[in-house]
């Protein structure tokens, strides 16, 4: 594929993007609905823009999903696209470098909440689409459904789904919401962790007290809590919810064995985010603690008094939010009903707990021998000089099991992020060149696809 016209444009595809940014569609906070709206009318216009056709906003009980197709033969094969507008709330904003919804480009790199989550990468496909339609062919008939609540769980994705199977129908699915090794260890995800998410709420005095009138006479709900969420791992950082284990997916030591053929360094791992040491599950690498194994993580905790100077109260709440990232042959049914068990029966008297479960997502592996995922590899290949290596992925997209669930189709994650881009925390950026790299070679994958389908 000829360049020139990607290097010709590159200016003007980063402004694009960056207007795209500066609107904070964040779908965690009502207060930000209008620019939800917004984000998914600008995406709108690009989608008309670049050649698509039916483009529309396609009503929810939530946000709207944009959606695009462009049917060129009915007997050449359907990739159905997904990704989402949506992002990530930016608090703490006093920890950013630079505002979050004001992107700046510095370094080569992209900083605004959402560069790489996910809009930068939806921003690839819009722009490979732009580039395929001035090279005069699509090689394969495309749909692209973009969602706004991937942050906060795609609750009416999958009703979405269900009532527009034909409308939906493909052959593959492709999605741009993962990451590579390194821009020079290009890398595909099959693997995705699923997901149970929870908030607990513990209720001790029937309000704030005094903590020098009655410290040590009644439960302190933040002790409390402390203490039950430090019991949810043993000395070797194991698990200890009964059941927890119990339908966990072992691999082989061959298994294992090539799993930690990746490219990884603990030292560079650990002077990536400014730790002395690794921290988890013992027996385990570096790289199956973050691909294979499940975990339990508090996400937020909070209680009491927490504002300047002193206060000295027993609160009469403390709250938190835990995940938990789980893996083949679990579900999040099964985890989220031992959890609320667990949790529940460890209170002490003093106290009562409730457990809120919130959204979950299924843990998934993706097939490396299907023509799909052959068809990425080459692609990658030819425009990264390098085979790209299978990984197991450390986050969760739950919509993959789902799509898999009711459209029958298999995914292909063809993501271009690093685990350096600070997805979800302070300065999220997105380099200029996976941003590039990403528009050069999602068009490879439509002609591979294609070439192998007939």
């Amino acid at each position: 594929m000829d360049t020139t016209y990607l290097k010709e444009n590159q200016d003007r595809f980063l402004t694009e993007l960056i207007d795209w940014l500066r609107i904070p569609s964040v779908s965690a906070d009502p207060k930000f609905a209008g620019d939800i709206t917004k984000a998914a009318e600008y995406l709108k216009a690009r989608f008309e823009e670049v050649g698509l056709d039916n483009v529309e906003l396609c009503p929810t009980a939530g946000n709207p999903i944009v959606y695009g197709e462009k049917l060129v033969d009915a007997s050449l094969p359907t990739v159905l696209v997904y990704g989402h507008y949506d992002v990530q709330p930016a608090d703490p904003y006093e920890l950013w470098d630079s505002p979050p919804f004001e992107p700046v480009i510095k370094d080569e790199k992209i900083y605004a909440r959402g560069a790489c989550d996910d809009k930068g990468q939806v921003y690839m496909h819009v722009k490979a689409l732009e580039v395929m339609k001035q090279e005069g062919a699509f090689p394969c008939n495309i749909k692209i459904m973009i969602e706004g609540e991937e942050e906060v769980g795609s609750n009416n994705l999958g009703i979405f789904v269900r009532a527009n199977k034909e409308k939906l129908k493909a052959d593959v699915i492709l999605v741009s919401d993962t990451g590579m090794l390194a821009n020079d260890e290009p890398s595909i995800e099959v693997g995705l962790r699923g997901l149970s998410y929870h908030e607990v709420e513990v209720t001790g005095p029937n309000r704030d007290l005094h903590s020098g009138l009655y410290g040590g006479a009644v439960a302190n709900p933040i002790n409390v809590l402390c203490k039950m969420i430090a019991s949810l791992h043993d000395e070797n950082n194991h698990i200890t919810i009964p059941g927890f284990y119990n339908n966990v997916a072992v691999l082989s030591a061959a298994e294992r064995e090539e799993l930690n053929r990746v490219p990884h360094s603990d030292e560079e791992f650990k002077k990536s985010i400014g730790l002395p040491d690794v921290y988890g599950e013992k027996g385990y690498t570096t790289v199956e603690r973050v691909g294979i194994r499940p975990t339990l993580d508090v996400n937020g905790i909070w209680g009491g008094y927490t504002g300047e100077g002193a206060k000295t109260v027993i609160a009469s709440k403390a709250y938190a939010k835990i995940s938990m990232r789980l893996v083949p042959n679990q579900t999040s049914e099964e985890i989220t009903a031992l959890f609320q068990q667990h949790f529940e029966s460890i209170a002490p008297s003093g106290v009562t707990v409730k457990v809120k479960p919130h959204h979950g997502g299924e843990p998934v592996v993706t097939p490396t021998d299907s023509v799909a995922y052959k068809a990425a590899a080459d692609a990658m290949e030819t425009t990264f000089g390098k085979r790209p290596i299978p990984t197991r992925g450390g986050g969760s997209i739950p919509i993959v099991a789902m799509f898999k669930s009711e459209l029958g189709l298999d995914t292909v994650l063809l993501g271009f992020g690093l685990d350096s881009d600070a997805i979800h925390s302070p300065n999220e950026h997105y380099g200029v060149f996976n941003f590039m790299k990403g528009i050069e070679t999602i068009p490879h994958f439509y002609r591979n696809y294609a070439a192998a389908m007939k």
